[in-house]
């Protein structure tokens, strides 16, 4: 069973948010939350696996909010679910902490799916703003970047080169041809060298440092 908990402020897509989540197999919706500061004080009184939040809240924004749950939570896995596509906000929502980014035109089946491999350990963004992702952390290259690989594997760095492009990992496991197992395997070592935490930081140092 995978928890999910919910912040977002318009009550007709909090409560169909939390119908469908109820509603299939697999999925329990444990909480919903108008606003970051609310789910603040409960976060820690819950049993979440998975997190539903919005950007544009009442008072403070889903993207501070992010950042504050994963100081009080660093395994938590955030999926922004918003109406905003700018690389600024993918960009910032990524490096608070956010697992993967969502837009809320994303279908219900595939919104399953994505929760489903965040908890999985997965960082699920459409191919859009991936390609986002990368043209804002390309943006933001300082010119003294190093340019080493971290002892990387070739076969890792194809594995960090599609996880930039929004593959998950099953997509990558059939990509290569290797089992999910493998993929797995490959990204915690990825994980370790690179000395990150998550997909996004590891996207991001790997642009950063010129691997990929």
């Amino acid at each position: 069973m995978i928890n999910v908990a919910i912040v977002e402020d318009n009550d007709t897509i909090r409560e169909g948010l939390s119908a469908l989540i109820n509603g299939t197999d697999g999925y329990k919706c444990v909480a919903v939350f108008r606003d970051c500061e609310s789910f603040l004080l409960k976060l820690n009184q819950l049993q979440i696996d998975v997190v539903l939040m919005d950007i544009g809240l009442p008072g403070m924004s889903g993207i501070e909010g992010v950042q504050k749950a994963i100081n009080k939570n660093p395994d938590l896995n955030i999926l922004m679910l918003t109406i905003y596509e700018e690389s600024e906000k993918v960009f910032d929502a990524l490096c608070a902490g956010a697992t993967g980014y969502l837009v809320k035109k994303t279908p219900p089946a595939k919104l399953l799916e994505a929760i489903k491999d965040a908890y999985e350990g997965g960082s699920p963004m459409s191919s859009g703003i991936a390609r986002q992702v990368i043209n804002a952390f390309k943006e933001t290259k300082t010119k003294d970047a190093v340019d080493e690989n971290y002892n990387l594997s070739s076969r890792e760095i194809e594995v960090l080169n599609l996880l930039a492009d929004g593959y998950n990992y099953q997509e990558i496991a059939e990509t290569l041809f290797i089992s999910v197992d493998t993929v797995r395997h490959h990204i915690r070592n990825i994980y370790k060298k690179l000395h990150v935490h998550s997909q996004s930081e590891a996207v991001a140092k790997a642009i950063r440092k010129k691997i990929i």
